[in-house]
């Protein structure tokens, strides 16, 4: 089995990685991306996963393993495996306002704006890719609303170790759980 870690970018795939992590679940990643100001305890990410898409062969490197496959790669997922996907959600607007922070202290406040295209274009996208899944006889998949997460992070460490059906260290899990780093919330 090959666990996946899945959403849009900015919607809590990072926080979910490292849950994982300190609960015992091995974790593909290549320390690549480094830990900074958006994401201070790190990515957990595996730079090759892009090339998905062109070699689908290379998720076999993920089994046993928990991956990061943002959601845009998930429609290239090859069959013959089965996967366990945790699909992270978050309201949208909160999503555009974290990529927009993201943006702006990488020095890309220029790429900053009217948001409501992208948000239609992730609302659609979202739709074709849990279409998609429902498709999938190889595919269980288990959604996790972020604000869930920052409120009863001990109620969804049990509810993913029990969907991932492995001896997972639920404490350690609540413990990578840091209500501060919430920054980018929508009033």
């Amino acid at each position: 089995m090959i666990t996946i870690v899945s959403g849009l970018p900015r919607s809590g795939t990072s926080l979910m990685m490292q849950m994982l992590d300190a609960g015992g679940l091995p974790v593909l990643s290549d320390g690549e991306r480094k830990a900074d100001t958006d994401n201070p305890k790190g990515y957990l990410e595996w730079e090759r996963i892009k090339q998905l898409p062109k070699d689908p062969s290379l998720i076999a490197e993920a089994e046993g393993k928990v991956v990061k496959v943002i959601s845009q790669l998930l429609l290239s997922l090859p069959a013959g495996h089965d996967y366990r996907i945790v699909f992270m959600q978050r309201p949208l607007p909160e999503v555009l306002k974290s990529q927009d922070e993201m943006l702006r202290r990488r020095g890309n406040a220029e790429l900053v704006g009217d948001n409501s295209a992208v948000e239609e274009h992730f609302h659609r996208h979202l739709v074709e890719v849990n279409q998609w899944i429902a498709t999938q006889a190889n595919i269980q998949i288990r959604r996790v609303h972020y604000h869930r997460v920052l409120r009863e992070p001990r109620a969804v460490a049990e509810e993913v170790t029990a969907f991932l059906q492995k001896p997972l260290d639920i404490d350690a899990m609540v413990g990578q759980v840091d209500g501060s780093l919430y920054r980018n919330r929508m009033k």
